[in-house]
Formats: C-alpha cells, structure tokens, sequence
C-alpha cells in the first residue's frame, strides 16, 4: 500500500491564482558598473582611512601615505572580487516585471 501525499485545495480559488512567468534573465554587472563601483567605494575608503590614521597618529603625512599605498592595492582586490562574485549564482534573485 503507498500512501500519496494530498493538497488541501478546498480553500483554493484557482481561478485568481497567478499563472507563473517564464524564467527572468539574471541582471549581469557590466566591466564599467564594476569600475564605477570600484572608484565610489575607493572614494569613502580613503576619506575613512585617512581619518583614522590622522586620529590615532596626528600626522598628516603618515595618514596621506598610508591613505595612497592601501588604496591602489585594494581598489584592485576590490575590483576582481567583484567580478568573481558577479559570477556566482548563489543568493541572486529574479528581477519580476
């Protein structure tokens, strides 16, 4: 004997129910959004890191140093990490019309 699993439907009304839309496309970032992207978070980036470093040191210099080096490196990971994620399926989601 095999026990089939059953649906209450009698609270149903089929008749307002949605019909389902055909898949979306999934939303690509283009190179340039990703650059945008990449200079925008660079931007609060080195106003963030410069503050910090003149707070706990009080030496312009130092914090315009650090400022510069960190930030050419980072804007790079930045970017390629971007482009690694937009690549990766999980936890995207279809954009409805």
């Amino acid at each position: 004997m095999s026990i089939q699993p059953t649906l209450p439907t009698e609270n149903l009304n089929l008749k307002n129910m949605e019909t389902p839309t055909p898949k979306e496309n999934i939303l690509k970032d283009t190179m340039k959004r990703s650059i945008v992207k990449s200079l925008s978070y660079r931007l609060v980036i080195i106003v963030l890191d410069f503050t910090t470093v003149y707070i706990f040191t009080g030496q312009v210099k130092l914090a315009i140093g650090f400022m510069l080096i960190s930030n050419v490196y980072t804007t790079i990971a930045y970017f390629f990490h971007e482009r690694i994620w937009d690549k990766i399926k999980w936890g995207r989601a279809t954009i409805p019309n």
